[in-house]
């Protein structure tokens, strides 16, 4: 069960990750025409996802630790390390100048992303709106 300080945390980092996403969405279009220049993109929801997942998962076998200076065969990764991380994109395909920017999808990317963003205010919104209730009540 997640509770309502951790949900309203991992909101607030997933909108922080789309403002970034959109500052590199906004450079990629801005660089649509340079040669040689490669897009970028952002890492977040994956990490952080796999961040969560760790805090319930743990090994068939937990070694234990008999001195402090021995290093343990797992612990979980804390979801608040998760940051975006600007990741630039070798694998898409290059025009002839050997840039690989899209137009056509960087703003699809850019709607999506923005949707993304308003979705997840209004993910804010209710959290607030249920504790409201809640206090009202």
């Amino acid at each position: 069960m997640i509770n309502f300080e951790k949900t309203v945390d991992i909101i607030h980092r997933a909108m922080d990750a789309s403002m970034v996403r959109r500052d590199v969405i906004a450079n990629n279009i801005a660089n649509a025409n340079v040669p040689n220049y490669k897009r970028s993109e952002v890492n977040f929801e994956s990490e952080l996802k796999r961040a969560l997942e760790t805090e319930n998962q743990k090994p068939v076998l937990e070694l234990t630790l008999t001195n402090e200076k021995h290093i343990p065969n797992w612990h979980p990764k804390d979801y608040r390390d998760v940051q975006p991380r600007r990741v630039l994109d070798y694998a898409s395909q290059s025009k002839n100048n050997g840039n690989n920017v899209d137009a056509e999808q960087e703003m699809m990317l850019f709607v999506q992303n923005q949707m993304l963003y308003t979705l997840l205010a209004q993910a804010e919104t209710f959290e607030f709106a249920q504790v409201n209730l809640a206090l009202r009540g």
